[in-house]
């Protein structure tokens, strides 16, 4: 019989655990997306804001196909727990967003991320898409654009207030207010907002950094008063990331960004836990076990025998791989392997005998695949191929043998948000408690064969 370590998947009808069975079937892998800690995180973010009744909106940043948690899906239950605003840096994910149903009537979409030369400028404005500029080339493409389309442009001033990325500086903003202002007068583009983006916010804890986001408020202030100066006056101002939203309510304005929280993680561990913030980690990512056999003591793995085995043993496939995301940086070595140092691989759950026990990657990350040491004999354990393991989900960490996505981060010399974002689409998305969370009319939004 074979073991699971993930939990008892609550299963919406016979036809969610038909989806569940075709999905093992069709990749041995699986992420479980908690449609419901999507929903209670934006909820509680909302709360956090002021509730329902504050001057201040939530926009819901589901970028990056929603931080690799399906685009749509999360869009949904972002707007159903409160979000009244969506987020995508990509022109093509606001315009899907619109295309799958979600209209100007019911949510405010910004889009940020673009070259400003060859923009689809024309589609966005007629799809009521509010759009950033950050140049003085996008000035100029932009109103050219809302003049063909004959609507004016919603724009979003992106200031640079110290992060050295996308935006106006200090010094060339006169310049960009000059062109606001004529097209502005013209009728082709409406100024609706000013934003910027903070650089270390999530770590108030560091007296430097602190200082360092002191003085980007700032400067982002000092922005504001040339806008009304120039007699462009933001009707919204955003600032606020996850780690200013939960850390620092005098700088939440009109609009606040969650990005990461949506999902259900802290900015930084150096924070804190989500648990400490209220959010509840969103996405499981489990596995069926391949191979199991036997190793004598000493016995390499994987390229370049980075890791021997210290006594008998037995091993198991972890059938995902780099070519699913799984970064190369969590392999395992071990000081008797060719490396000659200990670096630990990413920690999965399996189910023994004896309860869930962690065991790491050993060896270097393949491509399709990855080694487990079981560190003992697999009969003894009760692993067989086919069991199914828990890569990350929502638990409490390794102490407590529930794998997250921080522990992952922290064995890849990494963040929780690039181990979410690196799944490549072959691993299927499933979704659980849509019913539970979305309206009818929302659910007919999503592949029927998605939901459990």
């Amino acid at each position: 019989m074979t073991l699971s370590a993930s939990p008892e998947w609550d299963f919406s009808s016979k036809s969610g655990k038909s989806n569940y069975d075709a999905a093992r079937r069709g990749y041995p892998a699986q992420a479980i997306v908690d449609l419901a800690a999507l929903k209670g995180n934006m909820q509680h973010i909302v709360e956090v804001c002021g509730g329902a009744k504050s001057s201040t909106a939530v926009m819901g940043v589901v970028k990056a196909d929603a931080y690799g948690h399906g685009l749509i899906p999360a869009a949904l239950a972002a707007l159903a727990g409160g979000a009244t605003w969506l987020g995508t840096a990509q022109p093509r994910e606001a315009l899907l967003l619109r295309k799958a149903g979600i209209g100007p009537d019911r949510c405010h979409v910004l889009t940020w991320m673009y070259s400003g030369i060859e923009a689809p400028f024309e589609e966005l404005i007629a799809n009521d898409i509010d759009i950033s500029v950050g140049s003085l080339a996008g000035i100029d493409a932009l109103a050219k654009a809302a003049r063909t389309v004959g609507t004016p442009a919603r724009v979003h001033v992106k200031v640079d207030t110290g992060f050295g990325r996308n935006g106006f500086t200090p010094q060339i903003f006169d310049q960009a207010l000059a062109l606001l202002k004529r097209y502005s007068s013209e009728g082709c583009l409406h100024v609706v907002a000013q934003w910027s983006h903070l650089a270390v916010a999530d770590m108030p804890k560091v007296p430097a950094f602190v200082a360092s986001t002191e003085a980007q408020i700032d400067t982002f202030n000092d922005f504001t008063r040339r806008m009304e100066r120039a007699g462009l006056a933001p009707e919204i101002r955003h600032l606020a990331n996850t780690a200013a939203t939960l850390s620092r309510p005098e700088i939440h304005f009109e609009l606040v960004r969650p990005g990461i929280a949506l999902y259900g993680y802290e900015p930084d561990p150096s924070m804190g836990t989500p648990k400490d913030f209220g959010l509840k980690p969103a996405m499981t990512l489990q596995a069926q076990l391949s191979t199991v056999k036997d190793l004598e003591e000493g016995h390499s793995i994987s390229y370049g025998k980075t890791y021997l085995t210290e006594s008998e043993t037995s091993s198991a496939i972890l059938p995902i791989g780099y070519a699913d995301g799984v970064h190369r940086s969590a392999s395992g070595f071990d000081r008797e392997g060719s490396m000659h140092a200990t670096h630990l691989g990413g920690p999965v759950c399996i189910m023994t005998n004896d309860g869930p026990k962690i065991v790491r990657v050993s060896g270097r990350v393949c491509m399709d695949q990855c080694v487990l040491d079981l560190r003992g004999k697999a009969a003894d354990l009760n692993v067989h191929e086919g069991d199914t393991v828990t890569v990350f989900g929502p638990g409490r960490g390794v102490r407590f043998n529930e794998p997250t996505a921080d522990d992952w981060a922290q064995s890849a010399d990494t963040i929780s948000y690039e181990i979410f974002t690196c799944l490549r689409s072959r691993i299927p998305r499933l979704y659980l408690h849509a019913n539970d969370s979305l309206p009818a009319d929302d659910i007919a939004k999503l592949d029927p064969n998605s939901l459990l």
